[in-house]
């Protein structure tokens, strides 16, 4: 069965692509739920952040689910829907306030690698294996996720990926910055862990304003919201949260955050 699984681990919202028969490939529906699962962690003020992942250890996502290809996207009027519900997930790890984390093992390929593109850090295992097969399918892609894809490794890797259509494996992947990091897959639950624990420890106020900072670099200088920047900044300096890291800063300790 195809679904989007969602659980909450303390300060983690784990959204799961769950299609195992089909390495994750991810359906229609799967893709439609997917703005509103972000939308719901990030309204929780109990979750830091939210991890991206595959249902088990053979794929993150392998990419759309081409048996929905005929019927969903066979015609122009059915390729804008489900266009629409790709785009706007798409979308939804960019506008969402909080990190967005892909954790990636095995097969991420099509959709699944743009979907990681999307989010804000990616942690791979050394057993992962990416590739964007749109030349061997004859779709085209948009214009926003080329600009994403060549803003996060140039348009030289862009190019690459591309054109050839080519599988390419985690150290290529960290090569051209595709991803943060690479891990042993036997040791990325625990590294995955203890990197989510380091932002979660973290002032939510202070990670707010640097994602929404980050997406303005990436929008026209005319579309930019500097001034809504300066005011999650000076939010920042007059939360209860910068009064309590100077104080346990002094004191020695870690801090414990509040979002306020």
């Amino acid at each position: 069965m195809a679904e989007l699984i969602t659980r909450k681990e303390n300060a983690v919202g784990w959204v799961i692509f769950s299609n195992p028969a089909k390495l994750n490939a991810v359906s229609h529906d799967m893709w439609m739920a997917l703005p509103a699962a972000i939308a719901a962690f990030d309204a929780d003020p109990e979750v830091r952040l939210i991890v991206i992942t595959g249902d088990g250890e053979k794929a993150f996502i392998s990419g759309a689910d081409i048996s929905q290809f005929e019927k969903a996207r066979g015609s122009a009027e059915a390729q804008a829907v489900y266009n629409r519900a790709v785009v706007d997930a798409y979308e939804a790890p960019v506008h969402c306030g909080k990190p967005v984390v892909a954790r990636i093992r095995g097969i991420c390929m099509g959709g699944g690698l743009g979907l990681a593109a999307a989010c804000d850090v990616r942690i791979a295992a050394d057993d992962a294996v990416f590739r964007m097969p749109a030349g061997r399918l004859g779709l085209g892609y948009n214009f926003t996720g080329i600009k994403r894809f060549a803003q996060l490794i140039g348009a030289a890797n862009t190019a690459d990926i591309f054109f050839s259509a080519r599988k390419f494996n985690a150290a290529d992947a960290l090569g051209m910055g595709f991803v943060n990091r690479v891990v042993p897959a036997a040791e990325l639950d625990r590294e995955f862990a203890a990197y989510c624990e380091l932002i979660a420890e973290n002032a939510p106020l202070t990670l707010a304003a640097a994602k929404f900072a980050l997406r303005q670099t990436g929008l026209d200088p005319a579309a930019r919201d500097l001034e809504q920047t300066a005011r999650m900044i000076e939010r920042c300096f007059d939360s209860e949260d910068y009064r309590e890291g100077r104080r346990a800063f002094m004191e020695k300790r870690k801090p414990k955050f509040q979002g306020k």
